[in-house]
């Protein structure tokens, strides 16, 4: 039944992408984000959903009359120097059939990512793929969040299996960047009954992000939800219901639980967090080595991962979104991949202070105000998470510079009136 499901509605949407190529992105994102092939059990599972849902949106993209243009800022320039330099380093990979492998999946991510700044250039648009992107996930939260709440903590919570979010790490991550989206929808939000539910949904998704017992997510936690204090309208309102539940969170957790993440202090005891400080160590010598670094995969290859760790027979992955990047393309991919944080949260500043003035516009600033948010927790819990090509994340740079360029093409201000030049000629009439 789920997956006729699946398929109904892939086909049903497609076939609206040929007329309506934003509805295809749409769909496409739903795919990837909530992977609800997975959920199957039978011949959707390992359907090409996904390429159904690309190859109609571009056939629609081709067949469409509306304008097409990509909001070039600097963000979206380095996006395709870093894409450029990807290829470069899957040219020189030390672990050619794994790196090729990953090229195939990070090149489609890109696709998609500029597909956002060609289609979802309208408020409408913007607010139906931050609603996919929250039901999407969203479904993962509450559903984690009540699992967590009914097993006392006791057990992980994991991803949907076969996904860039299968891992415990990997949905922790994910999540802390959803709540700053559930938070925008909130203040979006006119009716109380939404107000509320969306409330609730953020609190689950909470409760399931610590229910991951991923330390790398608690992490993230801690730094989104103080910038989400900090950036948000009625902080006073915010900072309550945090105060209220955030420490009846922590206490119901289990020993288990408190035992983990007290690891975070201790993890020169840690097993697990010294195998990572060991690739660490493998993934700076392979960037000071190679300029083109390892390629994808790199620390994934045992005999490379001897040559360049301390303790060669202690092998982990990096863990690390920027010795992932460094391991793979060296210093000059963990510069793009850095300049490329760095500028999207400038853009989403520079639209927030153009925004913040106006009221028809105060939408777009609380929208780039809570995807600041979001850039936090995936730098912050990412530290220790290896997501650097999560697909989710480009998705949101997309949603800035997309909501940059709408401003800049609706943002309208009167020129002054001219009494100055208009008072001599009242004096000779």
């Amino acid at each position: 039944m789920r997956d006729l499901l699946v398929a109904g509605i892939v086909l049903v949407f497609a076939l609206r992408a040929l007329g309506r190529p934003h509805v295809g992105l749409l769909l496409f994102c739903w795919i990837s984000f909530m992977n609800p092939h997975r959920l199957c059990y039978g011949f959707a599972v390992q359907f090409p959903w996904a390429l159904i849902a690309a190859l109609a949106t571009l056939i629609g993209l081709l067949l469409s009359q509306e304008p097409k243009r990509i909001p070039w800022r600097s963000t979206s320039i380095l996006l395709v120097v870093f894409l450029s330099w990807m290829f470069i380093t899957t040219l020189f990979a030390l672990n050619p059939v794994a790196a090729w492998s990953s090229w195939n999946v990070v090149w489609k991510i890109q696709l998609m990512t500029f597909l956002i700044l060609l289609l979802i250039n309208t408020r409408e648009r913007i607010e139906q793929l931050v609603w996919v992107i929250v039901g999407s996930l969203g479904f993962y939260g509450i559903k984690g969040g009540i699992f967590t709440v009914l097993t006392g903590g006791g057990n992980r919570v994991w991803g949907p299996p076969g996904s860039f979010i299968e891992g415990n790490n990997e949905i922790g991550l994910a999540l802390i960047m959803l709540i700053p989206l559930l938070r925008y929808l909130q203040l979006r939000a006119t009716a109380q009954w939404l107000k509320n539910g969306l409330l609730g949904a953020m609190l689950l998704t909470l409760i399931c992000a610590l229910g991951t017992q991923s330390r790398g997510a608690l992490v993230g936690v801690a730094a989104m939800l103080l910038f989400l204090v900090a950036k948000s309208r009625n902080k006073v309102a915010l900072l309550l219901v945090l105060a209220l539940t955030v420490p009846l969170m922590y206490s119901f957790m289990p020993e288990s639980w408190h035992s983990r993440m007290s690891t975070i202090q201790t993890y020169e005891k840690d097993a697990s967090a010294m195998g990572r400080i060991n690739a660490w160590y493998a993934a700076f010598n392979i960037g000071k080595d190679r300029v083109v670094g390892g390629g994808f995969k790199v620390l994934h290859d045992s005999l490379t991962f001897r040559l360049y760790a301390p303790d060669p027979y202690d092998q982990h992955d990096a863990h690390s979104i920027y010795f992932e990047v460094l391991a793979e393309h060296g210093f000059i991919g963990l510069g793009l991949f850095l300049g490329i944080g760095l500028s999207v949260w400038r853009w989403a500043s520079k639209t927030i202070a153009r925004a913040k003035p106006h009221e028809e516009y105060k939408w777009i600033a609380d929208l780039c105000l809570m995807l600041q948010v979001s850039f936090v927790a995936y730098a912050t819990a990412g530290a220790f998470l290896g997501l650097a090509t999560f697909d989710l994340y480009y998705a949101l740079i997309a949603l800035v510079l997309a909501t940059n360029d709408l401003l800049a093409r609706t943002l309208v201000i009167a020129p002054a009136p001219q009494t100055s030049s208009a008072l001599p000629a009242l004096r000779r009439a």
